[in-house]
């Protein structure tokens, strides 16, 4: 499992550093701020698995830093752990009750404390399959309450994204690798949304395969999917050798030990929106929108990702 992110939001440096160094100790990977503002570019950049939040910043408060997250559609979903001297009734009540924080420590606090409750969070979004393993993405329950949203909302487009050649590309250098793969793709479609999206867009990932889901507006999808699949082709060869990069191509091993040529790696997309209705359920949007992919283009020399719109 690839280390899980913690961003740490706290303006003193000696609670900073600390909280940095003990919790990378403990195998997570730490962003820290200490400004409210340089914590949200962070969160748009690269979204955390966890947010511990101070409250008292130069800038905004923690509550401001936390509502920010609760109304993105893409971090609302994340564990929220306020660690503040602020411990007032009315300050937990802002916390815990406004923001739905889902815990509240009050300085000053024993780091094992803290870190028992971040991993417990950590594991609790988990087992709810609210995350995916290596991106920290949202999976399975979560895509499931944008799709039920979806069916009830009067405009909206709803687009897959998989990655074609995966499975081959792991055979041959590693499913470590692999999982670098989808962290990749996962940073590139927050990075996409992120330029040319707002605060409504949605990006979750399924459970098993490289399958990404993303849930926007047809008059941003267009510019948002092309854009998903240009940089994809122009950036996913950092991930080959170089000789498999020159070549255009790898060499993946048959069951008998023969060799046999397969094409870089490319994206294929598929967009619905609300006009190519009605639907009645989930599993008819997800499968519809999954059939509206287009075929990866195996012809030699011009393989590229390619989008879909429409059924």
């Amino acid at each position: 499992m690839s280390k899980e992110r913690i961003l740490v939001v706290e303006d003193q440096a000696d609670i900073s550093g600390l909280l940095k160094i003990y919790f990378t100790s403990q195998g997570y990977e730490v962003m820290t701020a200490m400004r409210g503002q340089v914590a949200l570019d962070l969160v748009k950049r690269t979204p955390p698995h966890l947010a511990l939040l101070d409250v008292n910043l130069p800038d905004m408060t923690g509550y401001d830093i936390g509502k920010a997250l609760r109304a993105n559609a893409r971090t609302k979903h994340i564990p929220i752990i306020f660690l503040t001297a602020r411990g007032e009734r009315g300050d937990k009540a802002e916390g815990l009750g406004v923001v739905q924080a889902n815990d509240y420590i009050v300085k000053p606090f024993d780091i094992e404390e803290v870190h028992m409750r971040v991993r417990n969070n950590l594991a609790l979004a988990r087992e709810k399959s609210r995350t995916h393993p290596v991106t920290g993405l949202p999976t399975a329950e979560l895509i499931n309450e944008e799709l039920r949203r979806l069916l009830s909302a009067e405009v909206w487009t709803l687009a897959t994204v998989h990655i074609n050649g995966f499975d081959t590309f792991t055979q041959v250098y590693g499913s470590v690798v692999g999982e670098d793969v989808l962290k990749f793709g996962a940073l590139l479609i927050n990075e996409v949304v992120s330029e040319l999206g707002g605060q409504e867009e949605f990006i979750g990932q399924l459970v098993t395969g490289p399958d990404f889901l993303i849930t926007s507006m047809p008059e941003r999808a267009k510019p948002i999917m092309e854009r998903i699949a240009e940089r994809f082709d122009q950036e996913i060869g950092l991930h080959y050798s170089y000789p498999d990069r020159k070549r255009g191509y790898i060499l993946a091993k048959n069951a008998d030990g023969t060799e046999r040529q397969e094409p870089l790696m490319t994206v294929s997309i598929g967009v619905l929106d609300s006009a190519d209705g009605p639907f009645y359920d989930i599993r008819e949007l997800s499968e519809t929108a999954e059939s509206v992919r287009p075929l990866p283009n195996l012809q030699e020399g011009s393989v590229r990702s390619a989008v879909k719109f429409g059924r």
